[in-house]
């Protein structure tokens, strides 16, 4: 059964683990480009699989917003995870968080 990119970033924990996610992460993207060609972006700004972000710079604005709220993550009980996996959830915000 295929994980969830959440559920992978429970398992971030050193560089190879990281790089996985990210891979997970680039074919998530992939998929949900694909995807709107039969399913337009909802009147949310939502996409079919769940990309509240659309270009790069949507995402890496949403990312640093994420960042900034959370002091990347602390508030989300991140701050004594590995730095691989605070990264892992930078990015993974960086699709959705709005």
């Amino acid at each position: 059964m295929k994980k969830e990119l959440y559920e992978l970033i429970e398992e971030v924990k050193d560089e190879q683990s990281f790089l996985l996610f990210v891979d997970a992460l680039l074919k998530d993207r992939i998929a949900e480009v694909n995807a709107q060609e039969k399913n337009p972006i909802d009147e949310c700004g939502r996409g079919p699989l769940g990309c509240e972000n659309h270009t790069i710079e949507d995402l890496l604005e949403a990312a640093h917003a994420w960042a900034e709220s959370t002091n990347i993550g602390a508030t989300q009980n991140l701050a004594g995870v590995s730095p691989w996996r605070r990264f892992a959830a930078f990015l993974y915000c960086g699709k959705i968080y709005e």
